[in-house]
């Protein structure tokens, strides 16, 4: 397709206003947030999912035991969004499954995790591996989609993640054999390999809530970053519209596609390059400059890996054909849920005690449909 020069203008603007007003990734992120909250049903006061968040905050860590539940996505999507600082969308692609953990004694949330399908190339596998996948082998990827999964949203309330440390409380329970029992269950699966990436690369300096969580978690480098954030959900709706009426009444992209907003946008930009290419090459050279940018809005991201207890040089060598059986680790059981749960409150504790002892104990739940305008995005 190629577009009028008028067309093609009014397209490439739509991206250079929407992201010529960034200059760092957060900025960015708040303006999504911010949106998508304000498209969330009304509730009144006393009856929205916030009522059902962890807000007992003088409850000490040993005090505490948890429960973990599957959850409707309806149910699950409620909690995600009025806590998370990033935009989360409501459907991934491959294996979708969510949990949500509960502190049993209040029957509380605590925390929400969302696990899918991994992605296929991930350098720092490809690293640990000691090669990319081959994705034209049926053998090897059928062994990677049955032994692998990714936690996609690993998220708890706040300030229950600053107080004590949830973030890593909610990796640990990911990497437990109570999951892992949970999917294979599901999914009739042999899961031993559970990945996750930080939300953030370089701004926090690199720290993130996985950083310090040996033996169970290990990290193994950053992603590749080499990709422009999405569009707000307006502009992206208008436009999609907009190219549809000009694609002879199709959409760019089939409403079936797996990462279809991805997709589209990247159709989009395409279409746009071509059009402008046809008329105007200083035209062309702006817009092509703009994504370059925007691209500088995203960051390279932590990359973290857990073997669930099994000796990850064994999962190595299953994960390649090497070897068709996969070896207990000493520290095996230390994976149980009590294990991991015990292994965080130990760490908990102290951070508790000495957050209280210095008065820095959080007291405010922080969920954006209450009080957005006092939380930091990077949290």
């Amino acid at each position: 397709m190629i577009l009028t020069r008028t067309d093609a203008d009014y397209a490439a603007n739509v991206f250079e206003d929407f992201f010529s007003s960034f200059n760092r990734i957060d900025d960015y992120m708040r303006k999504i947030k911010l949106e998508r909250i304000d498209a969330l049903p009304f509730t009144l006061p006393g009856m929205g999912p916030e009522n059902d968040l962890f807000a007992k905050f003088d409850m000490h860590p040993n005090d505490m035991e948890f429960t973990i539940a599957k959850a409707q996505l309806n149910q699950f999507m409620s909690y995600l969004n009025i806590v998370v600082s990033a935009p989360v969308e409501s459907s991934i692609p491959g294996k979708s499954f969510n949990l949500v953990v509960r502190e049993k004694n209040t029957g509380l949330v605590v925390g929400m995790i969302r696990f899918g399908s991994p992605t296929i190339n991930s350098r720092p596998r490809n690293e640990w591996l000691g090669k990319p996948l081959d994705t034209m082998n049926a053998e090897v990827m059928k062994r990677f989609n049955a032994t692998c999964i990714m936690g996609f949203n690993i998220v708890p309330v706040q300030p229950f993640g600053f107080n004590y440390l949830g973030g890593k409380l909610l990796a640990a329970i990911c990497c437990s054999h109570m999951v892992s029992d949970i999917l294979n269950n599901k999914y009739d699966s042999n899961i031993c390999m559970f990945e996750t990436t930080s939300l953030y690369g370089n701004a926090k300096n690199g720290v993130s809530m996985y950083s310090g969580m040996k033996p169970i978690l290990y990290g193994n480098g950053q992603t590749e970053s080499n990709f422009a954030p999405l569009i707000n959900d307006d502009n992206y709706r208008s436009l999609s519209d907009w190219f549809k009426k000009r694609n002879g009444g199709e959409p760019l992209v089939p409403s079936d596609a797996s990462s279809r907003k991805l997709k589209t946008q990247t159709k989009m930009v395409s279409i746009i390059k071509n059009s402008l290419k046809e008329y105007d090459m200083n035209a062309y050279e702006k817009f092509c400059k703009v994504f370059l940018d925007a691209k500088g809005l995203t960051q390279q991201k932590n990359s973290y890996y857990s073997c669930m207890g099994y000796d990850r040089e064994s999962v190595k060598k299953y994960l390649n054909l090497e070897s068709d059986t996969i070896q207990k680790a000493e520290n095996y059981d230390r994976f149980s849920l009590e294990g991991v749960t015990e292994w965080w409150r130990k760490k908990a504790s102290k951070r508790y005690d000495n957050l209280k002892s210095d008065g820095r104990l959080r007291t405010v739940l922080e969920t954006w449909n209450i009080n957005a305008d006092d939380i930091d995005i990077i949290r």
